[in-house]
């Protein structure tokens, strides 16, 4: 879909997105702003110090900007309620693995409780709407298998972060089969569809035990960087990619006669642009001009998956949507944000952020077939 075509969905749309202070959350939000369309925000404080939300000024550009709890089913009805959305995007999550461990009670409240409250609250409004929950890769039963994981696949999870993604998933299949189901369309309006993303890097992530982060970090100050798990493979993408998905889908929900796009969709890299945790970090410390990485493996650590990859052929064949940026591409455009960050973190980062959405959408632009950079 062209940035055009976006934009002729979206401008002048109430969207309401949940976590627009996160890093994923907050990108969406700017991009969403760039088509024209009306953001309402709904999210805890920025997670992080520095965030993206924070050093691109994502607070000055939104219609209405919510500071609470997606545990808080009340106000979340109410928000919902007030702002009358026509597109719905739940991003708000606990979304770091480690932390699932050291605090699983609260991964499940916010990750599954949260969508409930979301969902929910979609219901009581009784306005039709597309709503986008975005899950994770990890939602699926990991079997290291060599392959992607298609939609169709059972859903599980080894650690809290994992299963509370696909317990959300399962949450959200529910919602929709019961509230709303895609035959009574005509009936309550709403179409509800869950997006499963690669793993998402990009400039303006500070979250704890994540590579990028730690690379950004490490690398700024001259320091060797210590990577936990070299030999782990994962769908590396830019932060962009999954969100021109999502907002392709929100477009095709907005403008349907039916829900044919109510279900599930993966949003991931090309096959082959998948990459170990270590290629990643060479890669980076390449782009970056400088610096190095250590073998920080323990044998100890909490378990992680050794193999992750996603099959998006149907998002490919039904959505038309492909992935723009190969892993270069990508790793350039992310160490690029950071350096400048560093260089001057005084100044505000939205124009380098803008930057980088006009070029991914210029890459949007390009005829269908055309090669990727």
């Amino acid at each position: 879909m062209t940035p055009s075509d976006l934009r002729g969905a979206m401008a002048g749309r109430p969207v309401f997105v949940t976590g627009h202070t996160g890093f994923m959350g907050s990108w969406l939000a700017l991009w969403l702003q760039t088509i024209g369309a009306r953001v309402t925000g709904y999210a805890l404080p920025p997670p992080t110090e520095p965030s993206h939300f924070v050093a691109a000024g994502i607070g000055q550009l939104l219609a209405e900007h919510h500071e609470a709890d997606v545990r808080d089913a009340a106000r979340m009805a109410a928000a919902v309620r007030a702002a009358r959305p026509d597109a719905v995007i739940h991003l708000a999550a606990q979304p770091l693995v480690r932390e699932s461990y050291r605090d699983p009670r609260t991964t499940f409240e916010v990750n599954v409780q949260g969508t409930v409250n979301l969902l929910d609250a979609v219901r009581l409004a009784g306005r039709p709407a597309a709503v986008i929950v975005i899950t994770s890769d990890k939602c699926y039963e990991n079997r290291e298998q060599v392959w992607g994981y298609r939609e169709a696949d059972p859903i599980g999870g080894h650690d809290p972060y994992s299963a509370s993604k696909g317990a959300a998933e399962i949450v959200a299949a529910s919602y929709r089969r019961s509230f709303f189901a895609p035959a009574r369309l005509a009936e309550h309006g709403v179409q509800l569809a869950t997006v499963r993303a690669g793993n998402v890097i990009g400039g303006g992530d500070w979250a704890r035990d994540r590579i990028v982060p730690d690379l950004a970090r490490r690398l700024a100050s001259g320091e060797a960087v210590p990577v936990r798990s070299p030999r782990a493979v994962r769908p590396w993408q830019h932060v962009l990619e999954p969100l021109s998905g999502c907002l392709a889908l929100a477009a095709k929900m907005l403008t349907a006669a039916d829900a044919a796009w109510a279900g599930g969709w993966n949003f991931g890299p090309r096959t082959g642009d998948e990459a170990t945790v270590a290629e990643l970090a060479s890669r980076f410390c390449t782009a970056w001009g400088s610096g190095r990485w250590t073998d920080a493996s323990d044998p100890r650590a909490p378990h992680e998956a050794v193999v992750l990859r996603l099959c998006i052929d149907k998002a490919m064949i039904e959505l038309g949507w492909r992935p723009r940026w190969n892993i270069d591409m990508t790793v350039a455009r992310t160490a690029a944000w950071y350096k400048r960050y560093y260089a001057g973190p005084a100044s505000s980062m939205r124009e380098s952020s803008l930057d980088d959405i006009r070029e991914y959408q210029r890459a949007a632009g390009e005829a269908p077939g055309a090669a990727h950079p």
